[in-house]
């Protein structure tokens, strides 16, 4: 595998992001256009409004099931680099900093670490601010 990097740092899973939801949105699509010929037909209306609920119901479960699970790793990376900070200063990070900023200094190595915390909590940088200011990338290859 490559170094990881701001360039290539974010990760597609191609069975989830693209044939996955590819797929899904095939089925969203034709089961609507199925509803609509059904309702113009007037046969048929019952299992094409199933079908087509059916569809919305897995596009939510598909959208929630990625929302929860990246919640999770919030948690766990704001925790894990909490007791980076705490190791190294004694002290937790700075409350200004948002859950994205933490989830981008992850990615900082321990010499820069600190330094780019305080800095993105004085000035409310943004996580690809805070990304682009790394000089030496701590890869993190476990989350998608």
């Amino acid at each position: 595998m490559a170094e990881q990097n701001y360039k290539n740092h974010s990760r597609l899973v191609f069975g989830y992001h693209y044939l996955g939801f590819t797929a899904l949105l095939a089925l969203i699509i034709g089961s609507c256009i199925n509803l609509f010929d059904a309702c113009h037909k007037q046969d048929g209306l019952y299992s094409a409004s199933l079908i087509c609920l059916s569809s919305f119901v897995l596009l939510l479960i598909a959208f929630f099931a990625r929302t929860f699970s990246l919640k999770a790793q919030d948690r766990a990376i704001r925790a894990e680099e909490n007791l980076r900070h705490f190791a190294m200063t004694g002290s937790l990070l700075d409350n200004r900093l948002r859950i994205g900023q933490i989830i981008a200094l992850r990615f900082a190595s321990d010499e820069e670490f600190v330094a780019l915390a305080k800095k993105a909590a004085e000035q409310s940088l943004s996580s690809k601010d805070i990304k682009m200011s790394i000089t030496n990338w701590k890869a993190d290859n476990y989350r998608v």
